[in-house]
């Protein structure tokens, strides 16, 4: 970002934070601005004005500078603006300018909403003032007149940014100014209230001013901390950015701007429903329909009959259920008089409550905004108190986008849209709602969560069986993707370990399901088909084994076609979709090879199965996107024919690779760090070897590269990327095709794993 020398000093001085730098930022612009119009000379039927944010005074270190050159002469008006202009051109600032008279900018506002808001936060700074306040007074005038368009228009343009931005309340890494409960939505309230004044209470009024400090506050840190004019606040920025305002760590920084998000979604999300509801009436006469229990549905609006008993402890859940059938919204007065007046559910909950509990549930994402609604007023936590230490809670890792009040809802809703493949839907939606409850206390998370949800399952009413059956499934929720992405399921051990510790059919059935509904609520990279096959796979086999069936093998390699191959005794490689298949004499090395030319191409292994016959080495493996591998997949076979004839400089290729495009970490956050762990136990005829670090060009071919020096052998070989992370599990064998027990053998295969992977030893 560059600024004048003034303007440097203000975001140099440490003792200024948040919005004090921005206050003291616009007035020193101020100050340099009015010297450059003094420059200019007086010009009669001018005048300068700041616009849009500059002229709100909201003044980020990267923000444009929106001006106005207000004039009545047409003949000087280029060579006045030119002389305004080109020192601020010269400075290096990003200048947002435009050169209208009165009626130029009030028939252009008539018809561009953008336009007509930047006028609506207007304010001189040279020249004729009376001209700034005609053109001030006619713009406000013209934008109450058309006010009906215009915020029809606005309505329209928050609903796409919200689609587009997501919710900052709820995102790892949101946008500070155009996600949903951000800055630009706090204008459009201000554009909104200056439209009709009646469309906001003076109690939303007063409760705008601090999610406005903390937001702006922290979009300014931002800036100032990263010298770009970046309203993503990303991971690895949030440490530095949660320093200069003094909050005592990210977590808590990240927590101050989904409250002030919250507040701000919500009061605009009542207030657009005032303007949708003034917009029908112009149009047609109320429709109203009885829900019972004083609840009444009038258009698309949840009241409550005066006469009706708010204190009742079941009405949150009635009103709830009523608003996500119907999308409907509810009542501001309905909930406040909620809150007021209701109370406890007794303990056992009645049956009315915990069925209308899951009806709630299973209305999938309609569910989402009511629930959210209802925590706005704590109601949530009154109906389960365990759930307060998750609101606005942040999971500061690539893998989560969500943060761990939200994610709970969306794996509930994605677990709705799931119930069919269970015999109870009820425990399903429950799990996906409690999986994660316990990360908003000390400890595993999982073990935590399981006393909690057993205190839940118990208050609610369920049986000691149910409660069992959910405290599996919060015990439990990692464990068939981490097995299915992390080991054999060739192997009768990694079948009867998830046997063991799950312990029934329906039990399976429910993991396989929130397995799926986790996933997608996680993040979008989470779950795709290789991961649904795997854990399809393993749920399969778990299930056949707990029925007692003898015969677990599904796997079909090697096939008869490659035996075939194989017993020509010849090279051949092939790519078929995502599938790789390299059949070739067999000696030390070969899927490092392999996976080495893959790495020089950008493809990503997923998992490879490795065996021998005839002499032969045949591998086949899985592999991801890639360059050329749908277009150009000749090109990739030939190197990996030069690399199994050792024509290839496979080491020094991809050292040229890494430094022409250097891994960029987009994350601060760790999932793993680097470590090789051992396991064997899990597998009877091979050692488990589980390599974990940072993502980095050749990562693969390095650690085989080294199992290759030290003379063991991969059976099998899956890849697991999290983020900018990754968790490569191998099944080997030693020199004498058996496990490798060896203690002083072992300490070797780690160092030269971590030395690989570039960890210290």
């Amino acid at each position: 970002m560059k600024t004048i020398p003034a303007a440097e000093g203000v975001l140099a001085d440490r003792t200024l934070v948040g919005t004090d730098v921005a206050e003291a930022y616009t007035a020193e612009i101020d100050a340099w601005l009015r010297a450059v119009i003094a420059e200019v000379g007086e010009v009669p039927g001018f005048a300068l004005a700041a616009v849009g944010g500059y002229g709100r005074g909201d003044l980020s270190p990267g923000s444009d500078l929106d001006l106005l050159l207000i004039h009545q002469f047409e003949g000087s008006a280029a060579e006045v603006a030119e002389r305004i202009w080109y020192p601020i051109w010269d400075s290096g600032m990003k200048l947002g300018h435009a050169v209208r008279t009165i009626d130029e900018a009030l028939d252009l506002a008539s018809e561009d909403l953008d336009t007509a808001t930047s006028l609506l936060e207007m304010r001189c700074l040279g020249g004729s003032e009376k001209l700034v306040d005609e053109l001030a007074k006619k713009a406000l005038g013209q934008w109450r007149e058309n006010r009906d368009r215009m915020l029809d228009t606005m309505s329209a343009r928050i609903r796409e940014r919200h689609l587009e931005a997501g919710e900052l309340a709820f995102l790892l890494e949101p946008d500070l100014k155009l996600s949903q409960g951000g800055l630009r939505d706090l204008h459009s309230l201000r554009w909104i209230d200056l439209a009709d004044s009646t469309l906001l209470e003076e109690s939303e009024r007063s409760a705008l001013a601090g999610p406005h400090e903390t937001l702006l506050s922290a979009r300014i840190e931002l800036h100032r901390s990263t010298g770009r004019a970046n309203n993503q606040l990303l991971l690895q920025e949030q440490d530095e950015v949660a320093a200069a305002l003094g909050y005592g760590d990210a977590d808590d920084l990240v927590a101050a701007v989904a409250g002030a998000a919250r507040t701000v979604s919500w009061i605009q999300d009542s207030v657009l429903h005032r303007v949708h509801q003034r917009g029908r009436r112009r149009r047609w006469l109320k429709k109203s329909r009885d829900l019972g229990h004083g609840l009444q549905l009038v258009d698309d609006t949840l009241t409550l009959s005066a006469d009706a008993s708010a204190d009742d402890p079941v009405m949150p859940l009635r009103v709830a259920v009523h608003a996500a059938r119907h999308d409907a919204f509810i009542e501001r007065e309905v909930l406040e008089r909620i809150e007021l007046e209701g109370t406890q559910l007794p303990d056992p909950w009645p049956d009315e409550a915990r069925q209308l509990f899951i009806d709630l549930l299973l209305c999938g994402h309609d569910m989402i905004r009511v629930v959210e609604a209802l925590d706005h007023f704590d109601l949530v936590s009154r109906l389960i108190p365990e759930w307060a230490p998750n609101r606005n809670r942040p999971q500061r890792n690539a893998y989560h986008r969500f943060t761990v009040d939200r994610h709970l809802l969306e794996a509930a809703a994605e677990a709705a849209r799931l119930v069919d493949r269970v015999e109870r839907p009820d425990l399903l939606v429950l799990g996906g709602l409690f999986h994660d409850i316990g990360k908003g206390y000390p400890g595993d998370h999982s073990q935590v969560g399981v006393g909690l949800v057993n205190a839940i399952a118990t208050r609610m009413g369920y049986p000691a069986e149910d409660v069992g059956a959910l405290e599996a499934l919060v015990e439990h929720h990692l464990l068939l993707p981490d097995i299915a992405s992390r080991r054999d399921l060739d192997d009768e051990g990694t079948v009867m370990l998830v046997a063991d510790a799950v312990g029934s059919v329906g039990t399976v059935e429910l993991l396989a399901a929130l397995t799926e509904a986790d996933s997608i609520a996680t993040s979008r990279s989470a779950w795709g088909g290789w991961k649904a096959e795997l854990v399809g796979e393993l749920a399969r086999r778990t299930i056949k084994y707990l029925q007692g069936e003898d015969d677990l093998s599904v796997g079909d390699f090697p096939t008869a076609d490659h035996l075939a191959l194989a017993a020509r005794g010849e090279t051949v490689v092939t790519i078929d979709g995502h599938v790789v298949t390299a059949i070739t004499p067999d000696r030390p090395g070969v899927f490092s090879r392999v996976a080495g030319a893959l790495a020089l191409h950008g493809v990503e292994i997923l998992g490879a199965n490795l065996t021998t016959a005839d002499g032969m080495a045949i591998d086949r493996i899985r592999v991801g996107g890639g360059h050329g591998l749908a277009d150009r997949p000749e090109v990739i076979i030939a190197d990996i024919e030069r690399a199994l004839r050792r024509e290839l400089a496979i080491t020094a290729r991809l050292l040229r690779r890494a430094n022409t495009y250097r891994f960029q970490r987009t994350t601060s956050a760790r999932l793993v760090e680097p470590a090789m762990v051992v396991d064997n136990d899990i597998s009877s005829s091979a050692t488990v070897l589980e390599v974990r670090g940072p993502d980095s060009i050749g990562f693969l071919y390095r650690v085989t590269r080294a199992f290759v020096e030290l003379d063991l052998n991969i059976v099998w070989a899956t890849v697991q990327t999290l983020g900018a992370d990754v968790i490569d599990t191998f099944y080997v064998l030693g020199p004498d095709g058996a496990k490798v027990t060896d203690p002083a053998y072992l300490a070797e295969i780690e160092v030269a794993v971590l030395s690989a992977i570039g960890a210290d030893t």
